[in-house]
């Protein structure tokens, strides 16, 4: 009888997370404010302003990369052009 009391009261506990988490944004790492895309894969805007943390350094190389994702090609400049 007790791992059924065990059983509803975290069914219970789980629901009343589920209710007070229901109007919450989610809040993506790699994501800064209001730049997700909604549908089922969540895509980023590229460019280091669409990031949430600013990165150190960012070139045009880093650039054409982040540009090119998901892409199985890689991106045409490099730090040798």
């Amino acid at each position: 009888m007790g791992l059924l009391q065990i059983a509803f009261a975290g069914a219970v506990g789980y629901g009343l997370y589920r209710y007070a988490t229901r109007e919450k944004e989610l809040r993506r790492a790699a994501f800064a404010s209001g730049e997700s895309t909604p549908g089922p894969v969540e895509v980023r805007n590229a460019g280091p302003e669409s990031m949430r943390s600013d990165p150190p350094q960012w070139d045009a190389v880093d650039e054409a990369s982040d540009e090119s994702y998901p892409a199985s090609d890689p991106p045409a400049a490099n730090r040798f052009t």
